[in-house]
């Protein structure tokens, strides 16, 4: 018969709010939210893996609300797909106003975003990549420069016939130039060209250049109202959340539910899915010796309920700051350990399930299936205790995921932490970026539109290819009825940088210690308690001088603290002032 359940724990000392109530206003959110509007390839991420496959689970969101995030990708997306609507629909109705003159101006834009396909962008491409480009970016800029040159002098040549196009074009077409053949090109075409085509095809990049200079400013606004620190936790007046579509209110229902949930729906290949990268994970098992001190009594039984309730109340003491001398000083200690999240899952796999509304994600569900799972060991079906710390607004969330067993009297023990690093720079940026647009002069905001005019075009088609591909998928794929899967990607773990500062590192450093430690001492608390010999477990986590901590694991050996002698079977290697060795 399985044992009670640990209590679900509060995150926080009495009195305090519950983050887990409020994880759509966490900076994570705000920040991945402000990513959809400045990078594309994240923005079309978010609505692939959320909005397209109806059939994905969504991943578990420590910290933030995945469901805001899809609200300002679609948001985000529409403003785009519109002004990109725009931008190439004045292209094309450019060519018949200027009898085709306009193609002076798209044939050196296209060299220019042509180069720029050919760069890439990464910051250090490869030398066969930037030389050509190079080359092809410098003659698209004197082809342009030319084109402009040649269009103003048409624009005020003085000819009282107004039949001027012809003859200048071709006496210009034989310089043998780069000016001169794309004139003679355009005097085949555009023979009678009068005046007005003339000024038409001035005035279209800088429409074009409005039109992009209009958008940004949308965008700016956008990161500054709506997503700023003072408006973005009223969520109910958040303009995207209002967003008509009942297919956009179905999967955000659903994703609300399942994101916060302690029953996981999983995938085989990536089971932690959602809560960032491994953190030298590590595993050990001991036998279960009866302490010869027992004068002939019998061990009591030990199983894995009763292991967790002894490793839970040490954790919850992280949470109580040390005495400070008054209350006032101890009540104004900010440690993160405060909010110290401790929780019991069960990973279910998606196996099975004829649908995704048929995950069993009601209170009865859960426990039914939490009863089975701690006792059971299973391969598929797994109990763990969640033990979560979230700082520096969510952007650092440090998780660690607890197993015991026994099984053929042993006691098994693994720890799996994970940790979640920061949203990329770009996203962290997103307020200057648009606090220095919005307060940039007038001149300086058209040189930033008129640079890229030329790459508007090509812009537009790829987010124009984009939507279609999207639309497409969601019509014909059938992923609407298509048997549930576990998920493929994590929006958190999309945006986040693959670096944090050294104050982040030190404090997912002590988080970690600090809970490992916790549970280290409340096993080896639980097998005293209940008539078990310890030796066999202290051997295995020694606590070494000054406090280090000797982990044996599949990789080899992990001592943490000072002066410290590690051995194992292959190697042996000693430390002295490191943290890990």
């Amino acid at each position: 018969m399985a044992q009670p359940s640990v209590p679900h724990q509060p995150s926080g000392p009495p009195g305090a709010v519950d983050p887990r109530r409020l994880p759509a206003a966490s900076e994570a959110t705000r920040l991945l939210c402000a990513g959809t509007y400045l990078d594309d390839g994240f923005r079309d991420a978010v609505i692939d893996h959320l909005y397209v496959h109806e059939e994905r689970f969504a991943a578990p969101s420590l910290g933030y609300d995945a469901s805001r995030v899809l609200a300002h990708a679609l948001r985000a997306r529409r403003v785009e797909l519109a002004w990109a609507a725009g931008v190439l629909a004045l292209w094309i109705v450019a060519i018949p106003l200027t009898k085709g003159l306009i193609t002076l101006l798209i044939v050196p834009y296209l060299l220019l975003g042509i180069a720029r396909w050919m760069r890439g962008t990464s910051a250090t491409a490869p030398v066969y990549r930037v030389v050509p480009a190079f080359l092809v970016r410098w003659y698209g800029r004197l082809m342009f420069l030319q084109s402009a040159l040649f269009l103003l002098f048409l624009a005020f040549a003085d000819d009282e016939s107004g039949d001027f196009g012809g003859d200048l074009l071709g006496d210009v077409s034989g310089t043998g130039d780069v000016l001169g053949l794309a004139a003679g090109l355009v005097a085949q075409e555009t023979w009678g060209i009068g005046r007005l085509e003339v000024w038409i095809t001035v005035a279209v990049p800088l429409l074009v250049a409005w039109a992009v200079a209009i958008q940004r400013g949308q965008f700016a606004r956008a990161l500054t109202q709506e997503l700023s620190r003072e408006r973005f936790a009223d969520q109910r007046s958040d303009p995207a959340e209002h967003a008509e579509g009942a297919r956009f209110r179905r999967l955000r229902d659903r994703i609300r539910v399942e994101q916060h949930a302690r029953l996981i729906m999983y995938g085989s290949d990536d089971p932690f899915c959602g809560a960032g990268a491994p953190y030298e994970p590590w595993s050990l098992s001991v036998e279960l010796r009866p302490r010869e001190n027992l004068d002939g009594a019998v061990p009591e039984p030990l199983d894995n309920s009763a292991v967790l309730r002894h490793v839970v109340p040490l954790l919850e003491a992280l949470r109580v700051p040390s005495p400070h001398g008054s209350p006032r000083l101890q009540a104004a200690v900010r440690d993160r350990l405060r909010e110290l999240e401790i929780d019991e899952v069960v990973f279910l796999p998606v196996d099975g399930l004829p649908d995704r509304t048929a995950a069993p994600y009601t209170p009865e569900g859960f426990e039914a299936h939490r009863s089975g799972a701690i006792e059971e060991g299973g391969e598929t079906r797994r109990h763990f205790l969640r033990i979560r710390v979230g700082g520096w607004g969510e952007e650092i969330v440090t998780t660690v995921f607890v197993r015991v067993h026994t099984q053929g009297g042993m006691l098994m023990l693994e720890v799996a932490p994970h940790v979640l690093r920061p949203v990329k720079p770009l996203y962290r940026h997103a307020d200057r970026i648009a606090h220095r647009y919005r307060h940039n002069h007038h001149f300086g905001k058209a040189v930033w539109a008129l640079g890229r005019t030329p790459r508007s075009a090509g812009q537009a088609l790829v987010t124009l290819g984009r939507s279609l591909g999207h639309l497409w998928r969601v019509l014909t794929a059938g992923h609407a009825g298509a048997l549930p899967e576990g998920p493929w990607a994590s929006v958190r773990e999309l945006g986040s940088d693959d670096d944090a500062s050294l104050f982040q590192e030190m404090d997912v450093s002590r988080h970690l210690k600090s809970v490992q430690d916790r549970v280290v001492n409340g096993v080896t608390v639980a097998l005293r308690e209940t008539g078990y010999e310890t030796a066999e477990f202290e051997q295995k986590i020694v606590h070494v001088a000054e406090g280090g901590t000797f982990i044996e694991n599949t990789k080899g050996n992990v001592t943490v603290g000072h002066h410290n002698t590690v051995t194992s079977k292959t190697f042996t290697t000693s430390t002295s002032g490191g943290d890990r060795g």
